[in-house]
């Protein structure tokens, strides 16, 4: 696999851009206090995040956000799948897509989306941690806590186990400048975006449903994808 298939100018049944794949900005400190402000659902977790930093992390954002580019991320997954972030920054319409493609694919599939018309959430926790562990290489980084931080605001999981707060706290504490990880962690567990904790279960076919009130992956929206798009959605995620 090459590089411009990882790192597509475009993605398929996605409109927009140019892209951009702009690995450099993970090792912006400021990036990850702006790309994790949509997890926060409270002052207190918003201070844990800012600190001291919020000047200068908005004015980061501002500047990220008047791109006429749209920075893009990729996360490969087993198989051939990768998952794509993109910032979309249409001035009157700026906000995140988090899309999971395939070569034989004819369309990417939108998992979450991260602005004023929120979707999601579009990952379970073990899915989000198998994207994030399994060292592919040729996407953004191979690094897990940056991966981890990256996919977090497609999250939600109401069954998150004991250990992700340390597993969070750990990718913060080395990807951020946030004074208390720990604490941070825990509170961005409990706030989990705007979408909130869902609940994950097997669908009688086999693949992973939720029961979010925003997710695609909720068979019982109107907007959710089709029985034989969440199965191989659910596939492509599989821890």
């Amino acid at each position: 696999m090459n590089s411009a298939d990882l790192h597509p100018a475009r993605i398929p049944g996605y409109d927009g851009g140019p892209l951009t794949y702009q690995a450099g900005l993970l090792d912006e400190p400021l990036f990850w206090l702006g790309h994790l402000s949509s997890c926060v659902q409270s002052e207190e977790t918003e201070e844990l995040l800012f600190g001291a930093d919020h000047e200068a992390a908005g004015d980061f954002q501002q500047r990220l956000w008047e791109r006429a580019q749209w920075p893009a991320f990729t996360v490969p997954l087993a198989t051939d799948h990768r998952l794509h972030v993109v910032y979309r920054t249409f001035a009157d319409d700026p906000g995140t897509d988090y899309l999971i493609h395939h070569p034989d694919w004819h369309q990417a599939e939108l998992l979450a989306r991260d602005d004023g018309h929120f979707m999601g959430p579009g990952l379970s926790w073990p899915e989000l941690v198998a994207a994030a562990a399994n060292a592919l290489p040729g996407g953004s980084t191979t690094d897990p806590h940056a991966r981890l931080l990256l996919l977090l605001p497609a999250f939600g999981d109401d069954a998150a186990p004991e250990d992700a707060v340390g597993r969070l706290a750990s990718a913060l504490h080395a990807r951020t400048s946030v004074e208390n990880p720990e604490a941070l962690a825990s509170a961005l567990l409990e706030d989990q975006g705007a979408p909130g904790p869902a609940h994950w279960t097997t669908a009688r076919h086999g693949f992973s449903v939720n029961d979010g009130d925003y997710s695609v992956r909720n068979p019982a929206n109107r907007f959710a994808l089709s029985a034989d798009r969440l199965a191989r959605v659910s596939t492509a995620l599989a821890p």
